[in-house]
């Protein structure tokens, strides 16, 4: 289990090198919207090409950073019955939601979005908006994102297995979002 706690620290971070690039996607994406919003309403110039990237960075922002959140469990969830449970208890819910719904869905997505992703990348698609940029590099975000979630629920598979082995103390604590 040794090598497997390595590759889950190695996994860890990566998806924390990731997430901090997806935070750069965001502030970038916040930047040219004010920019862009500063350009139309102050100068009366715009361009579908900086709404677009605008959208591709946040579009990179929301994929890239989903596997980073759960690698903070702070992903969203059901947490009728969970947030009630003692720590066993909750490590084996997070492991069913792992196996159960969080792997197979992000296989099949995964799946689905890079035959979407490729095959916009084999016939050069691109916007349809006049200066309009090519569609496969935020088509990528999808099957990317959905490899990092992977990636990390294999991480935290792993952390809980060896948490209920008590070889390692991993904190399930989960606050509850204000309402």
């Amino acid at each position: 289990m040794a090598a497997l706690l390595k590759a889950s620290r190695a996994i860890d971070g990566l998806t924390t090198w990731v997430g901090h690039l997806a935070s750069l996607a965001m502030l970038a994406s916040c930047t040219i919207c004010f920019l862009n919003a500063l350009m139309r309403y102050g100068f009366s110039l715009s361009s579908n090409f900086w709404l677009e990237i605008q959208w591709y960075f946040f579009g990179a922002m929301f994929m890239l950073a989903a596997a980073y959140v759960l690698r903070l469990n702070e992903h969203v969830r059901v947490d009728l019955i969970y947030g009630k449970l003692p720590p066993r208890g909750r490590l084996w819910v997070d492991m069913g939601g792992t196996v159960l719904f969080l792997l197979p869905t992000c296989l099949l997505l995964g799946w689905l979005t890079f035959e979407m992703f490729w095959k916009a990348f084999l016939i050069h698609e691109e916007s349809a908006n006049a200066a309009g940029l090519p569609l496969w590099p935020a088509l990528l975000m999808f099957p990317l994102g959905f490899a990092l979630l992977i990636l990390q629920g294999i991480s935290e598979l792993i952390k809980r297995i060896e948490a209920l082995r008590c070889t390692i103390a991993l904190d399930t604590h989960y606050e509850k979002p204000v309402q």
